[in-house]
């Protein structure tokens, strides 16, 4: 995320008063439309499959520890995904 001055985009009367509660301090503030999660990068794309090849290879007779060593995830995590991978 990249930081705008507040002087080049507000107006001096919204900035006075924004001052009166955080003077001095970052803020941040929300886009009006939420974006979806991984709609800007390639992130969602590559945790589907991973989480497509956990469960493939789970199928394939991989236990949760080897399957949590090689993704460097908690066991807990690897459960996860494969409860999750079953309803889709």
């Amino acid at each position: 995320m990249s930081y705008i001055k507040a002087e080049n985009v507000l107006p001096q009367e919204l900035i006075e008063a924004i001052q009166q509660y955080v003077d001095g301090k970052l803020i941040y503030i929300p886009r009006k439309e939420k974006q979806a999660w991984g709609s800007t990068t390639s992130a969602k794309a590559f945790f589907r499959e991973r989480n497509e090849g956990i469960y493939e290879a789970y199928k394939s007779g991989m236990g949760l520890q080897e399957l949590a060593e090689r993704f460097s995830l908690s066991e807990k995590s690897i459960q996860r995904i494969l409860r999750d991978q079953r309803t889709c």
